[in-house]
Protein backbone atom coordinates (compact mmCIF):
# COMPACT_ATOMS: atom_id res chain seq x y z
CA UNK A 1 0.00 0.00 0.00
CA UNK A 2 0.91 3.20 -0.54
CA UNK A 3 1.66 5.49 2.52
CA UNK A 4 -0.15 8.76 2.16
CA UNK A 5 2.55 10.58 3.01
CA UNK A 6 4.45 9.61 -0.06
CA UNK A 7 5.80 12.46 -1.75
CA UNK A 8 5.63 10.69 -5.12
CA UNK A 9 1.91 11.77 -5.05
CA UNK A 10 2.55 15.59 -4.83
CA UNK A 11 2.21 17.98 -2.63
CA UNK A 12 -1.43 19.50 -3.61
CA UNK A 13 0.57 22.68 -4.11
CA UNK A 14 -2.53 23.99 -6.08
CA UNK A 15 -4.57 24.44 -3.09
CA UNK A 16 -2.36 27.50 -1.41
CA UNK A 17 -1.87 28.68 -4.72
CA UNK A 18 -5.19 29.08 -5.28
CA UNK A 19 -5.70 30.40 -1.76
CA UNK A 20 -3.71 33.08 -2.08
CA UNK A 21 -4.40 33.91 -5.53
CA UNK A 22 -7.91 34.47 -4.10
CA UNK A 23 -6.40 37.00 -1.59
CA UNK A 24 -4.67 39.02 -4.10
CA UNK A 25 -7.52 39.16 -6.32
CA UNK A 26 -10.02 39.94 -3.46
CA UNK A 27 -7.57 42.74 -2.07
CA UNK A 28 -7.42 44.48 -5.49
CA UNK A 29 -11.25 44.29 -5.52
CA UNK A 30 -11.09 45.99 -1.98
CA UNK A 31 -8.96 48.77 -3.34
CA UNK A 32 -11.19 49.34 -6.34
CA UNK A 33 -14.20 50.17 -4.13
CA UNK A 34 -13.73 54.07 -3.96
CA UNK A 35 -16.05 54.53 -1.08
CA UNK A 36 -14.80 51.87 0.88
CA UNK A 37 -12.88 53.67 3.81
CA UNK A 38 -9.15 53.16 4.54
CA UNK A 39 -10.17 51.62 8.00
CA UNK A 40 -12.70 49.07 6.67
CA UNK A 41 -9.89 48.48 3.69
CA UNK A 42 -7.08 48.00 6.35
CA UNK A 43 -8.83 45.61 8.79
CA UNK A 44 -10.61 43.62 5.88
CA UNK A 45 -7.26 43.40 3.86
CA UNK A 46 -6.00 42.06 7.39
CA UNK A 47 -8.92 39.66 7.82
CA UNK A 48 -7.73 38.36 3.90
CA UNK A 49 -3.76 37.63 4.83
CA UNK A 50 -5.33 35.92 8.24
CA UNK A 51 -7.66 33.82 6.59
CA UNK A 52 -4.92 32.50 3.45
CA UNK A 53 -2.83 31.85 6.59
CA UNK A 54 -4.86 30.04 8.29
CA UNK A 55 -6.00 28.19 4.93
CA UNK A 56 -2.22 27.52 3.84
CA UNK A 57 -2.19 25.74 8.05
CA UNK A 58 -4.73 23.86 6.86
CA UNK A 59 -3.43 22.91 3.87
CA UNK A 60 -0.09 22.20 5.20
CA UNK A 61 -0.93 19.84 7.90
CA UNK A 62 -3.63 17.77 6.17
CA UNK A 63 -3.67 18.14 3.00
CA UNK A 64 -0.41 18.45 1.68
CA UNK A 65 0.99 14.83 1.71
CA UNK A 66 4.61 16.20 3.39
CA UNK A 67 6.00 13.00 5.46
CA UNK A 68 4.10 13.13 9.38
CA UNK A 69 7.54 13.92 10.85
CA UNK A 70 8.13 16.76 8.07
CA UNK A 71 4.71 18.50 9.52
CA UNK A 72 5.58 17.70 13.02
CA UNK A 73 8.63 19.53 13.26
CA UNK A 74 7.16 22.28 10.78
CA UNK A 75 4.35 22.91 13.26
CA UNK A 76 6.49 22.93 16.02
CA UNK A 77 9.24 25.22 14.84
CA UNK A 78 6.41 27.69 13.63
CA UNK A 79 4.66 27.75 17.05
CA UNK A 80 8.17 28.40 18.69
CA UNK A 81 8.72 31.34 16.50
CA UNK A 82 5.77 33.04 16.74
CA UNK A 83 6.04 32.43 20.59
CA UNK A 84 9.35 33.96 20.53
CA UNK A 85 8.24 36.59 18.37
CA UNK A 86 5.57 37.11 20.93
CA UNK A 87 8.18 37.58 23.55
CA UNK A 88 10.22 40.39 21.70
CA UNK A 89 7.28 42.80 20.32
CA UNK A 90 4.58 44.61 22.58
CA UNK A 91 1.71 47.02 21.31
CA UNK A 92 2.32 50.81 21.16
CA UNK A 93 -0.95 52.26 20.62
CA UNK A 94 -2.75 51.96 17.31
CA UNK A 95 -0.64 52.44 14.12
CA UNK A 96 -2.70 56.08 12.73
CA UNK A 97 -6.49 56.47 12.88
CA UNK A 98 -7.36 52.95 11.22
CA UNK A 99 -6.81 51.44 14.73
CA UNK A 100 -4.31 48.54 13.45
CA UNK A 101 -1.77 47.90 16.19
CA UNK A 102 1.57 49.77 16.38
CA UNK A 103 4.34 46.51 16.66
CA UNK A 104 7.40 47.70 18.11
CA UNK A 105 10.29 46.11 19.89
CA UNK A 106 10.02 45.28 23.93
CA UNK A 107 12.73 47.60 24.36
CA UNK A 108 12.19 50.33 22.26
CA UNK A 109 10.99 53.65 24.22
CA UNK A 110 7.58 54.31 24.92
CA UNK A 111 6.56 56.99 22.36
CA UNK A 112 4.29 59.33 24.96
CA UNK A 113 5.57 62.19 26.53
CA UNK A 114 7.33 62.95 30.20
CA UNK A 115 6.14 60.97 32.89
CA UNK A 116 6.88 64.23 34.98
CA UNK A 117 5.92 67.95 34.43
CA UNK A 118 9.20 70.10 34.00
CA UNK A 119 9.77 72.88 36.70
CA UNK A 120 7.70 75.49 36.78
CA UNK A 121 8.37 78.79 35.84
CA UNK A 122 6.36 81.75 36.82
CA UNK A 123 6.35 85.07 35.24
CA UNK A 124 5.01 88.20 36.39
CA UNK A 125 0.99 88.01 36.41
CA UNK A 126 -0.69 88.59 32.93
CA UNK A 127 -2.79 91.18 34.24
CA UNK A 128 -0.50 93.17 36.33
CA UNK A 129 2.47 92.92 33.69
CA UNK A 130 4.11 96.05 32.55
CA UNK A 131 6.60 95.26 30.38
CA UNK A 132 7.79 92.10 28.12
CA UNK A 133 5.64 90.54 24.81
CA UNK A 134 2.27 90.00 26.90
CA UNK A 135 2.32 93.93 27.99
CA UNK A 136 3.23 94.95 24.21
CA UNK A 137 0.46 93.67 22.62
CA UNK A 138 -3.27 92.26 22.15
CA UNK A 139 -4.13 89.03 21.85
CA UNK A 140 -6.68 87.10 20.24
CA UNK A 141 -9.02 84.82 22.54
CA UNK A 142 -9.83 81.33 21.50
CA UNK A 143 -11.68 80.25 24.79
CA UNK A 144 -12.28 77.06 23.97
CA UNK A 145 -12.27 73.65 21.18
CA UNK A 146 -12.44 74.64 17.57
CA UNK A 147 -12.77 78.30 17.54
CA UNK A 148 -13.90 80.96 19.74
CA UNK A 149 -17.43 79.87 18.51
CA UNK A 150 -16.58 76.28 18.25
CA UNK A 151 -17.59 76.15 14.50
CA UNK A 152 -13.75 75.51 13.25
CA UNK A 153 -13.39 79.21 11.66
CA UNK A 154 -11.04 82.16 12.68
CA UNK A 155 -11.52 85.25 10.79
CA UNK A 156 -9.22 88.07 10.37
CA UNK A 157 -5.69 86.69 10.79
CA UNK A 158 -4.60 87.63 7.33
CA UNK A 159 -2.06 85.10 6.67
CA UNK A 160 0.15 85.15 4.08
CA UNK A 161 0.23 82.20 1.55
CA UNK A 162 3.67 82.35 0.64
CA UNK A 163 5.14 79.92 2.86
CA UNK A 164 8.29 79.28 0.41
CA UNK A 165 10.09 82.60 0.35
CA UNK A 166 8.41 83.35 4.04
CA UNK A 167 8.05 80.02 5.87
CA UNK A 168 6.35 80.27 9.84
CA UNK A 169 9.26 80.67 12.33
CA UNK A 170 9.43 78.42 15.52
CA UNK A 171 9.17 80.20 18.58
CA UNK A 172 9.48 77.18 20.66
CA UNK A 173 9.11 73.69 21.01
CA UNK A 174 9.33 71.62 24.41
CA UNK A 175 7.89 68.02 25.61
CA UNK A 176 4.38 67.63 27.16
CA UNK A 177 2.22 65.07 28.46
CA UNK A 178 0.55 62.21 26.73
CA UNK A 179 -3.18 62.77 25.67
CA UNK A 180 -5.03 64.24 22.77
CA UNK A 181 -6.21 67.35 23.98
CA UNK A 182 -6.18 71.04 22.55
CA UNK A 183 -4.80 74.00 23.44
CA UNK A 184 -7.06 77.18 24.05
CA UNK A 185 -5.57 80.78 24.78
CA UNK A 186 -6.61 83.68 26.55
CA UNK A 187 -4.44 86.96 26.99
CA UNK A 188 -1.67 85.48 25.59
CA UNK A 189 -1.83 82.34 27.88
CA UNK A 190 -2.20 78.55 26.56
CA UNK A 191 -4.30 75.87 27.90
CA UNK A 192 -4.06 72.09 27.89
CA UNK A 193 -5.05 68.44 29.31
CA UNK A 194 -2.27 66.17 29.77
CA UNK A 195 -1.14 63.08 31.44
CA UNK A 196 1.88 62.69 33.46
CA UNK A 197 2.30 59.55 34.26
CA UNK A 198 -0.82 58.64 37.43
CA UNK A 199 -1.80 62.20 37.21
CA UNK A 200 -4.34 64.24 34.63
CA UNK A 201 -2.85 67.62 35.09
CA UNK A 202 -4.36 70.72 33.90
CA UNK A 203 -1.50 73.49 32.68
CA UNK A 204 -1.28 76.68 31.67
CA UNK A 205 1.50 78.21 29.56
CA UNK A 206 2.70 81.43 28.44
CA UNK A 207 2.18 81.62 25.03
CA UNK A 208 5.19 83.37 22.83
CA UNK A 209 7.96 81.68 25.68
CA UNK A 210 5.97 78.32 25.98
CA UNK A 211 7.02 78.70 29.85
CA UNK A 212 4.92 76.72 31.90
CA UNK A 213 2.82 78.55 34.97
CA UNK A 214 1.15 76.38 36.89
CA UNK A 215 -0.51 73.12 36.57
CA UNK A 216 -3.13 71.63 38.39
CA UNK A 217 -3.17 67.56 39.05
CA UNK A 218 -6.18 64.87 39.48
CA UNK A 219 -4.73 61.64 40.47
CA UNK A 220 -7.03 60.08 37.57
CA UNK A 221 -5.33 58.04 34.10
CA UNK A 222 -6.93 56.47 31.52
CA UNK A 223 -5.36 54.26 28.82
CA UNK A 224 -6.61 52.06 26.38
CA UNK A 225 -3.90 50.55 23.16
CA UNK A 226 -5.67 52.34 20.39
CA UNK A 227 -6.75 55.75 22.10
CA UNK A 228 -3.41 55.57 24.19
CA UNK A 229 -3.52 57.37 27.73
CA UNK A 230 -4.47 60.91 28.94
CA UNK A 231 -7.14 62.83 28.37
CA UNK A 232 -8.81 63.66 24.86
CA UNK A 233 -10.24 67.20 25.75
CA UNK A 234 -9.46 70.80 25.56
CA UNK A 235 -9.91 73.44 27.85
CA UNK A 236 -13.14 75.66 28.44
CA UNK A 237 -11.78 79.27 29.80
CA UNK A 238 -14.60 81.64 30.95
CA UNK A 239 -14.97 84.72 33.25
CA UNK A 240 -11.07 84.14 34.65
CA UNK A 241 -11.85 80.14 35.20
CA UNK A 242 -10.59 76.85 33.29
CA UNK A 243 -13.23 74.18 33.01
CA UNK A 244 -11.80 70.56 31.63
CA UNK A 245 -13.65 67.14 31.22
CA UNK A 246 -10.59 64.23 32.07
CA UNK A 247 -10.43 60.99 30.12
CA UNK A 248 -12.06 59.16 33.28
CA UNK A 249 -15.14 61.47 33.66
CA UNK A 250 -13.76 64.43 36.06
CA UNK A 251 -14.78 68.04 35.79
CA UNK A 252 -12.73 70.35 36.79
CA UNK A 253 -13.11 74.27 37.21
CA UNK A 254 -9.89 75.86 38.20
CA UNK A 255 -8.94 79.67 38.77
CA UNK A 256 -7.09 80.61 35.42
CA UNK A 257 -4.57 83.08 36.69
CA UNK A 258 -3.60 80.78 39.81
CA UNK A 259 -4.70 77.05 38.84
CA UNK A 260 -6.20 76.54 42.14
CA UNK A 261 -9.19 74.57 42.44
CA UNK A 262 -12.49 76.04 42.55
CA UNK A 263 -14.13 72.45 42.51
CA UNK A 264 -15.21 69.20 40.73
CA UNK A 265 -17.07 66.70 39.99
CA UNK A 266 -16.36 62.93 39.25
CA UNK A 267 -19.38 62.87 36.83
CA UNK A 268 -19.26 59.63 35.78
CA UNK A 269 -18.74 58.13 39.17
CA UNK A 270 -21.63 59.77 40.91
CA UNK A 271 -24.10 59.37 38.32
CA UNK A 272 -22.92 55.72 37.28
CA UNK A 273 -22.31 55.81 34.46
CA UNK A 274 -19.65 53.77 32.52
CA UNK A 275 -16.92 55.43 30.28
CA UNK A 276 -17.09 55.21 26.90
CA UNK A 277 -14.37 52.54 25.20
CA UNK A 278 -12.11 55.20 24.00
CA UNK A 279 -12.50 57.69 27.00
CA UNK A 280 -14.98 60.84 27.62
CA UNK A 281 -13.56 63.19 25.25
CA UNK A 282 -15.75 66.40 25.08
CA UNK A 283 -14.76 70.11 25.95
CA UNK A 284 -17.05 71.48 28.51
CA UNK A 285 -19.82 73.68 26.88
CA UNK A 286 -19.66 77.42 29.42
CA UNK A 287 -22.44 79.79 29.46
CA UNK A 288 -23.34 82.38 31.97
CA UNK A 289 -25.09 79.93 34.44
CA UNK A 290 -23.78 76.65 33.44
CA UNK A 291 -21.50 73.57 32.67
CA UNK A 292 -22.61 71.03 30.35
CA UNK A 293 -20.74 67.86 29.31
CA UNK A 294 -21.70 64.65 27.97
CA UNK A 295 -22.09 61.24 29.81
CA UNK A 296 -21.35 57.66 29.64
CA UNK A 297 -21.72 54.51 27.70
CA UNK A 298 -25.14 53.65 28.51
CA UNK A 299 -28.74 54.58 27.64
CA UNK A 300 -29.34 57.79 29.60
CA UNK A 301 -28.48 60.70 30.66
CA UNK A 302 -26.40 62.10 27.42
CA UNK A 303 -26.17 65.59 28.81
CA UNK A 304 -25.37 66.52 32.42
CA UNK A 305 -25.49 70.15 33.71
CA UNK A 306 -23.48 71.96 36.45
CA UNK A 307 -24.29 74.92 37.88
CA UNK A 308 -20.49 76.94 36.72
CA UNK A 309 -19.86 78.73 39.85
CA UNK A 310 -20.50 75.79 42.56
CA UNK A 311 -20.16 72.75 40.69
CA UNK A 312 -24.01 71.68 41.60
CA UNK A 313 -25.61 69.79 39.87
CA UNK A 314 -28.26 71.10 37.69
CA UNK A 315 -30.03 68.47 35.25
CA UNK A 316 -29.64 65.07 33.08
CA UNK A 317 -31.35 65.10 29.90
CA UNK A 318 -31.30 62.68 27.10
CA UNK A 319 -32.18 58.76 26.80
CA UNK A 320 -28.95 57.89 24.16
CA UNK A 321 -25.53 56.98 24.84
CA UNK A 322 -22.94 59.64 24.39
CA UNK A 323 -20.20 59.84 21.85
CA UNK A 324 -17.13 62.05 20.77
CA UNK A 325 -18.36 65.19 20.00
CA UNK A 326 -18.90 68.47 22.41
CA UNK A 327 -21.69 69.80 23.14
CA UNK A 328 -22.99 73.50 21.08
CA UNK A 329 -24.67 76.20 22.11
CA UNK A 330 -26.79 77.39 18.93
CA UNK A 331 -29.73 79.25 18.11
CA UNK A 332 -32.50 77.23 15.89
CA UNK A 333 -36.14 78.39 15.22
CA UNK A 334 -35.57 81.18 17.27
CA UNK A 335 -34.56 79.82 19.91
CA UNK A 336 -31.15 79.05 22.21
CA UNK A 337 -30.38 75.22 22.35
CA UNK A 338 -27.58 73.05 23.23
CA UNK A 339 -26.79 70.61 20.20
CA UNK A 340 -25.76 67.40 20.87
CA UNK A 341 -24.07 64.43 18.35
CA UNK A 342 -24.53 61.06 20.18
CA UNK A 343 -24.01 57.52 19.80
CA UNK A 344 -27.25 56.72 17.64
CA UNK A 345 -28.60 60.53 17.39
CA UNK A 346 -28.99 64.38 17.13
CA UNK A 347 -30.67 65.78 20.18
CA UNK A 348 -31.33 69.84 20.47
CA UNK A 349 -31.64 70.90 24.54
CA UNK A 350 -33.47 73.77 26.34
CA UNK A 351 -31.14 75.37 28.30
CA UNK A 352 -33.21 76.13 30.97
CA UNK A 353 -33.49 72.27 32.55
CA UNK A 354 -32.09 69.78 29.46
CA UNK A 355 -35.81 68.82 27.90
CA UNK A 356 -35.29 67.34 24.46
CA UNK A 357 -36.18 69.47 21.86
CA UNK A 358 -35.59 67.66 19.08
CA UNK A 359 -34.24 63.97 18.65
CA UNK A 360 -32.95 62.67 15.24
CA UNK A 361 -31.97 59.03 14.74
CA UNK A 362 -28.20 59.68 13.16
CA UNK A 363 -26.75 56.03 12.12
CA UNK A 364 -26.34 53.60 14.87
CA UNK A 365 -24.18 53.13 17.84
CA UNK A 366 -21.98 50.92 16.21
CA UNK A 367 -20.05 53.24 15.13
CA UNK A 368 -18.49 56.40 17.11
CA UNK A 369 -19.17 60.03 15.94
CA UNK A 370 -16.54 63.25 16.61
CA UNK A 371 -17.82 65.56 14.44
CA UNK A 372 -19.28 68.93 15.38
CA UNK A 373 -22.41 69.32 13.94
CA UNK A 374 -22.35 72.79 11.54
CA UNK A 375 -25.24 75.55 11.73
CA UNK A 376 -25.31 76.14 7.96
CA UNK A 377 -28.16 79.09 8.27
CA UNK A 378 -32.00 78.81 7.16
CA UNK A 379 -32.44 76.43 10.51
CA UNK A 380 -30.28 73.82 8.77
CA UNK A 381 -27.64 71.78 10.65
CA UNK A 382 -24.89 69.47 9.08
CA UNK A 383 -23.67 66.41 10.39
CA UNK A 384 -20.76 64.30 9.47
CA UNK A 385 -19.51 61.02 10.93
CA UNK A 386 -16.82 58.43 9.49
CA UNK A 387 -16.75 54.96 9.41
CA UNK A 388 -18.92 54.30 6.49
CA UNK A 389 -21.78 56.82 7.88
CA UNK A 390 -21.23 59.58 5.47
CA UNK A 391 -23.39 62.82 5.97
CA UNK A 392 -26.60 64.88 5.78
CA UNK A 393 -28.15 67.90 5.63
CA UNK A 394 -31.36 68.70 8.09
CA UNK A 395 -34.05 71.21 8.32
CA UNK A 396 -35.26 72.12 11.50
CA UNK A 397 -38.46 73.25 11.83
CA UNK A 398 -40.93 74.00 14.80
CA UNK A 399 -44.70 73.31 14.17
CA UNK A 400 -47.87 75.17 15.37
CA UNK A 401 -47.71 72.56 17.97
CA UNK A 402 -44.56 72.93 19.27
CA UNK A 403 -43.14 70.05 18.13
CA UNK A 404 -39.42 69.94 16.65
CA UNK A 405 -38.71 67.83 13.59
CA UNK A 406 -36.08 67.59 11.35
CA UNK A 407 -36.20 66.61 7.58
CA UNK A 408 -33.30 65.12 5.72
CA UNK A 409 -32.50 67.56 2.58
CA UNK A 410 -29.84 65.46 1.22
CA UNK A 411 -28.03 62.60 2.10
CA UNK A 412 -24.88 61.67 0.94
CA UNK A 413 -20.92 59.81 1.66
CA UNK A 414 -19.31 63.07 -0.45
CA UNK A 415 -18.07 63.96 3.59
CA UNK A 416 -16.90 60.94 5.80
CA UNK A 417 -15.23 63.12 8.52
CA UNK A 418 -13.52 60.53 11.30
CA UNK A 419 -11.78 62.61 14.27
CA UNK A 420 -12.32 65.91 11.91
CA UNK A 421 -14.77 68.44 11.73
CA UNK A 422 -15.90 70.41 8.87
CA UNK A 423 -16.45 74.11 8.86
CA UNK A 424 -18.35 76.12 6.49
CA UNK A 425 -16.80 79.38 4.23
CA UNK A 426 -19.28 81.20 1.27
CA UNK A 427 -21.83 78.23 1.21
CA UNK A 428 -19.13 75.26 0.99
CA UNK A 429 -18.03 72.52 3.76
CA UNK A 430 -14.26 72.34 4.30
CA UNK A 431 -12.89 69.10 6.27
CA UNK A 432 -11.05 65.80 5.80
CA UNK A 433 -13.68 63.23 3.63
CA UNK A 434 -11.34 60.09 4.67
CA UNK A 435 -8.00 61.21 5.20
CA UNK A 436 -8.64 63.58 2.33
CA UNK A 437 -9.25 67.32 1.88
CA UNK A 438 -12.77 67.99 0.68
CA UNK A 439 -15.01 70.54 -0.41
CA UNK A 440 -18.85 70.42 -0.65
CA UNK A 441 -21.26 72.19 -1.97
CA UNK A 442 -23.77 72.86 0.90
CA UNK A 443 -27.00 72.96 -1.23
CA UNK A 444 -26.84 70.34 -2.71
CA UNK A 445 -24.00 67.27 -1.14
CA UNK A 446 -21.85 67.51 -4.32
CA UNK A 447 -18.01 67.08 -3.91
CA UNK A 448 -16.28 69.94 -5.93
CA UNK A 449 -12.87 68.25 -5.23
CA UNK A 450 -11.08 66.05 -2.49
CA UNK A 451 -7.28 66.15 -3.13
CA UNK A 452 -4.34 65.78 -0.71
CA UNK A 453 -3.43 62.90 2.05
CA UNK A 454 -3.27 63.74 5.69
CA UNK A 455 -4.99 60.82 7.56
CA UNK A 456 -6.96 61.04 11.05
CA UNK A 457 -5.55 64.69 11.04
CA UNK A 458 -7.79 67.80 11.82
CA UNK A 459 -8.39 71.06 10.05
CA UNK A 460 -9.37 74.75 11.19
CA UNK A 461 -10.80 77.10 8.40
CA UNK A 462 -8.63 80.44 8.68
CA UNK A 463 -10.42 83.35 6.76
CA UNK A 464 -10.20 82.14 2.95
CA UNK A 465 -7.52 79.11 4.19
CA UNK A 466 -7.40 75.73 5.61
CA UNK A 467 -5.05 75.01 8.28
CA UNK A 468 -4.70 70.66 7.95
CA UNK A 469 -2.66 68.90 10.77
CA UNK A 470 -1.72 66.18 9.18
CA UNK A 471 -1.93 62.85 10.88
CA UNK A 472 1.50 62.09 10.13
CA UNK A 473 2.83 65.71 12.22
CA UNK A 474 3.64 68.12 9.69
CA UNK A 475 1.21 71.27 9.22
CA UNK A 476 -0.42 72.37 5.48
CA UNK A 477 -1.99 75.39 4.18
CA UNK A 478 -4.15 75.01 1.67
CA UNK A 479 -7.10 77.54 -0.26
CA UNK A 480 -10.86 77.48 0.83
CA UNK A 481 -12.01 77.57 -2.61
CA UNK A 482 -14.98 75.71 -4.44
CA UNK A 483 -13.03 76.35 -7.38
CA UNK A 484 -10.46 72.97 -6.69
CA UNK A 485 -7.26 72.06 -4.55
CA UNK A 486 -4.63 73.96 -3.95
CA UNK A 487 -1.82 73.42 -1.13
CA UNK A 488 0.37 76.46 -0.61
CA UNK A 489 2.93 75.31 1.52
CA UNK A 490 3.66 72.71 4.72
CA UNK A 491 6.07 72.32 7.43
CA UNK A 492 7.74 69.24 9.40
CA UNK A 493 6.37 69.78 13.03
CA UNK A 494 6.52 66.41 14.54
CA UNK A 495 7.46 62.90 13.58
CA UNK A 496 4.96 60.71 15.01
CA UNK A 497 0.96 60.09 15.04
CA UNK A 498 -0.78 64.11 16.01
CA UNK A 499 -4.42 63.54 16.46
CA UNK A 500 -4.85 66.62 18.40
CA UNK A 501 -6.48 70.09 17.06
CA UNK A 502 -4.56 73.33 16.21
CA UNK A 503 -4.98 76.39 17.73
CA UNK A 504 -4.31 79.70 15.71
CA UNK A 505 -4.67 82.77 18.02
CA UNK A 506 -4.16 85.94 16.31
CA UNK A 507 -1.28 85.08 13.70
CA UNK A 508 0.53 81.96 16.43
CA UNK A 509 0.37 78.18 15.19
CA UNK A 510 0.32 75.94 18.43
CA UNK A 511 0.54 72.78 18.17
CA UNK A 512 0.92 69.29 20.07
CA UNK A 513 0.49 65.83 20.15
CA UNK A 514 1.31 63.49 22.73
CA UNK A 515 4.88 64.06 23.22
CA UNK A 516 5.36 67.17 22.03
CA UNK A 517 4.13 70.98 21.84
CA UNK A 518 5.42 73.94 19.36
CA UNK A 519 4.64 77.10 18.82
CA UNK A 520 4.94 78.61 15.29
CA UNK A 521 4.89 82.71 14.24
CA UNK A 522 3.06 82.56 10.87
CA UNK A 523 3.89 84.65 8.26
CA UNK A 524 0.61 87.89 7.33
CA UNK A 525 -0.44 89.95 4.72
CA UNK A 526 0.26 93.50 5.03
CA UNK A 527 -2.91 95.49 6.17
CA UNK A 528 -4.64 97.27 3.57
CA UNK A 529 -3.02 100.25 2.71
CA UNK A 530 0.11 99.25 4.28
CA UNK A 531 3.39 99.51 2.26
CA UNK A 532 4.50 95.94 0.82
CA UNK A 533 7.69 96.01 3.26
CA UNK A 534 5.19 97.54 6.20
CA UNK A 535 4.19 95.27 9.02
Amino acid sequence: MTSPSNPRRGHRLAIPITVWLLVVVASIGLRLQSDLERNFLSWMQSGLILLGLIFTAVWFVFLSRFRWTTRLVSIVAAVAAVWGFSRMVRIDGAADGRGLPRWVWVWAKPRSGPVTPSAVITPAPVAAAKDGPVASQSFAAVPQYFGPNRDGIILGARLSTDWGSNPPRQLWRQPVGAGWSGFSSVNGRLFTHEQFGPDECVTCYDLLSGRRIWSHTNHVRFFQWQAGEGPHDTPTIFDGRVYTHGATGVLTCVDAESGHLVWSRSVLDENQLPNLMWAVSDSPLVTETQVVVSGGATNRCSLLSFDRMTGKPLWQAGTDQASYASPMLATLAGKSVILSVNAASFTAHDPDDGHVLLDYHWATVNWPKAAQPVLVGGDRVFLSAGYGVGCVLLQVRVGTDGQWTATEVWKTKTMKTQFNSAALRDGFLYGLDDGLLACVDVATGQRKWKDGHYGSGQTLLVDDLVIVQNEAGSVHLAQAHPDGFKEFGSIPVFDSKTWNHPLVVGHYLVVRNDREAACFDLPVRPAAGAAAGGP
